[in-house]
């Protein structure tokens, strides 16, 4: 998929939620300023179709996703419209729909939280995440100082057909072995076939 191409791609995904970005080079950006995003395609078995949305001049999220079939690069497109475009609607953009997300309030540190919670995504496998998946990682975060601004945790957990888990959660871009602690800690179904299960969640202070 060319550049050209995926940014039109892009930009109609954004115009079916009914936000209108401009085209700057390889950027897209909301009236002329942040927030900003692009997208970037990488050929290969699977393909990977890598998201980037700058919040601002010092922040920016970070997102992959694998695409496979016929169209690749379609296919993970629609991956990252199912997933996690409806929390960056919601937490940068203000479209919301309750169907596709969950809100809460999250209480960390002596500061209140909007908490826009991704529904978590199972492929590979028939199967469902333990409910208490996002509830582990909101505990976790309880034992964070975080800065009073926008915040992001990416989740990533694979179970492997023999049971081996292995998990990536990011905190801000980085590792976050409290993250990763709390997810392996829960009791992930078994299944003859191994599956992947990602989810994403993005906090904005309210008190701030």
């Amino acid at each position: 998929m060319s550049p050209t191409d995926l940014q039109k791609r892009l930009l109609r995904l954004f115009e079916r939620h009914e936000v209108e970005l401009e085209p700057d080079e390889d950027w897209l950006l909301t009236d002329g300023d942040f927030p900003a995003i692009r997208a970037n395609w990488q050929d290969g078995t699977p393909g990977r179709l890598d998201v980037d949305l700058v919040l601002d001049e010092e922040r920016q999220i970070e997102l992959s996703y694998a695409g496979v079939g016929d169209d690749p690069g379609r296919d993970a497109l629609d991956r990252f419209a199912r997933t996690d475009l409806p929390v960056l609607l919601a937490a940068c953009w203000y479209v919301t729909d309750d169907r596709k997300l969950d809100l809460a309030q999250w209480e960390i540190g002596l500061r209140q939280w909007d908490a826009f919670i991704g529904h978590v995504a199972v492929e590979g496998a028939d199967v469902a995440a333990p409910p208490a998946a996002l509830a582990a990682v909101a505990e976790a975060l309880k034992n964070e100082s975080l800065a009073p601004r926008m915040h992001w945790i990416r989740l990533f957990l694979r179970r492997q057909a023999d049971g081996a888990l292995a998990s990536e959660v990011l905190l801000d871009n980085e590792p976050w072995p409290s993250g990763d602690r709390a997810l392996a800690s829960l009791a992930w179904p078994a299944h003859a076939q191994a599956y992947d299960v990602r989810a994403l969640v993005l906090l904005d202070v309210r008190d701030y």
